[in-house]
């Protein structure tokens, strides 16, 4: 075997997410994780805190792993609160690997939001990163509070009544160093924000909306050109926040009509959507987003 031949195999052996893994095509948490490992780096090597979700379905069965990283399983609730303890164990042994906590939108937005809000209001040095795919997509595509309003699932067949909730908001209120939106469209942007958190100390949170063809009745090969959409539309703001108050603004809508987005997914199918309304909420958000940005210029321009 040629020493060329040598390398690529322990690339390949060394990847973040390995080849041969059993996620479904599309999926926009694999996609994810190649772009977490572009951000990190050939020689950074995370340790990973994984509630019951996708991800840690991912890993396969004992002894092998899909993931080239050490990972902790961990129960729905407590990915946080396990992230927590491998960072201070490391810190005690005068490690550096940064604990990344790898969260579906389940075990972030809902049952495990008690220990996500007390390592946030700890400030705990991890970095946690949800992949909100707007459903409890492993167990059969149930609402969630992730699921935007109008969206059909398993559990509400007519569409979903409430709207979706405000993550990021939510983890803002907490003062936390930064929190910040990632989408994998947006590769130059997405790389950005994860180094930036990366360099920093304290409780850290990224949201990535993550495709899943499966449960949004999409086309796998446009996962990416949907997320574009959601951005393009502004039904998914990329944008900055700063120790809680300082806000910055990534990319603006571009007129892009929301339907183009939601005619890409049957799960918006019938009378589930209402345009005008999902219009008026789109306003109603970056209204919102651009009074933070003027009132709290950020720091960091």
């Amino acid at each position: 075997m040629t020493a060329m031949a040598v390398t690529q195999q322990e690339d390949r052996c060394d990847a973040l997410l390995r080849a041969g893994n059993t996620n479904c095509a599309g999926c926009g948490m694999s996609i994810g994780l190649q772009l977490l490992e572009q951000a990190l780096g050939p020689q950074r090597r995370p340790l990973l805190a994984i509630p019951a979700c996708c991800g840690i379905v991912t890993a396969g069965a004992f002894p092998t792993s899909a993931y080239g990283a050490p990972v902790a399983a961990t129960t729905f609730a407590s990915a946080a609160a396990v992230a927590t303890g491998l960072a201070l164990v490391g810190e005690l042994n005068g490690e550096d690997a940064p604990v990344i906590c790898w969260a579906g939108d389940g075990g972030t937005y809902d049952i495990g939001v008690a220990t996500l809000s007390a390592a946030a209001e700890r400030n705990e040095n991890i970095l946690y990163l949800c992949y909100d795919n707007e459903i409890y997509g492993n167990t059969g595509g149930q609402r969630s509070s992730a699921t935007p309003e109008g969206v059909a699932t398993s559990t509400t067949p007519r569409g979903k009544t409430e709207r979706k909730k405000d993550i990021v908001a939510i983890l803002a209120a907490h003062r936390i160093p930064y929190a910040a939106t990632l989408s994998i469209a947006h590769r130059d942007d997405f790389l950005r924000k994860v180094r930036l958190a990366l360099g920093m100390k304290g409780f850290r949170f990224l949201l990535l909306l993550s495709p899943c063809p499966t449960g949004w009745k999409s086309e796998p090969q446009e996962s990416v050109a949907l997320i574009d959409l959601a951005v393009r539309c502004g039904l998914f703001p990329l944008y900055e926040v700063f120790d809680g108050d300082r806000y910055r603004i990534n990319a603006r809508p571009d007129g892009t009509p929301p339907q183009r987005y939601a005619e890409c997914q049957r799960r918006y199918a019938g009378s589930c959507v209402d345009v005008t309304r999902i219009e008026s909420q789109i306003r109603e958000q970056w209204t919102r987003l651009d009074r933070l940005a003027a009132a709290f210029p950020s720091a960091h321009e």
